[in-house]
């Protein structure tokens, strides 16, 4: 090697322990500012009240989503049906392995009022749950069907009212 590639590796070396230097010590001061940050944060008095309130609202969102299943999809769709419908399916299956008979047989019963094919479903639905739960969704049925019903016809009038407006 020449004099000249020699000079050039010694400077490339001082460039990198140069670089990983400065990056050290970047890394370092925005460590320390999001640790002061973090601090001053947690000093106010007003924190933990917001943070439990934010959490509550928070439950509160997400037990209502679960109970509800959402918003009712477009009728129109296949897509949204279908999603819908999937929807409905899991939230029932979650709900019934946490115990939660009423709400889980609640989601089980829009998803069969939303199929296409019921009978199947039913079927279906007949040899994989245990039968008092399944008596428990038939029972349940004709009211979860009319309360989606009238929903997505509440959902219809305030679409025609937007239209008119």
């Amino acid at each position: 090697m020449n004099k000249l590639n020699i000079q050039y590796l010694h400077n490339m070396e001082i460039t990198r322990a140069t670089l990983g230097i400065a990056v050290g010590i970047a890394g370092t001061l925005f460590l320390g500012y999001c640790v002061y940050f973090d601090q001053q944060r947690r000093k106010d008095p007003q924190f933990k009240k917001k943070l439990r309130e934010r959490r509550q609202k928070a439950q509160q969102n997400a037990s209502r989503s679960r109970t509800l299943g959402g918003p009712l999809p477009d009728m129109s769709d296949h897509e949204a049906m279908q999603r819908f419908f999937l929807q409905q399916i899991q939230l029932g299956e979650e709900l019934l392995a946490a115990g939660e008979l009423e709400a889980g047989v609640e989601h089980l019963g829009q998803a069969v009022a939303v199929c296409g094919q019921t009978q199947q479903l039913l079927s279906v639905l007949q040899q994989t749950m245990p039968a008092p739960i399944f008596h428990l969704l038939l029972k349940k049925l004709p009211e979860v069907s009319e309360r989606l019903r009238a929903s997505m016809k509440a959902n219809d009038n305030c679409l025609q009212e937007e239209d008119v407006e």
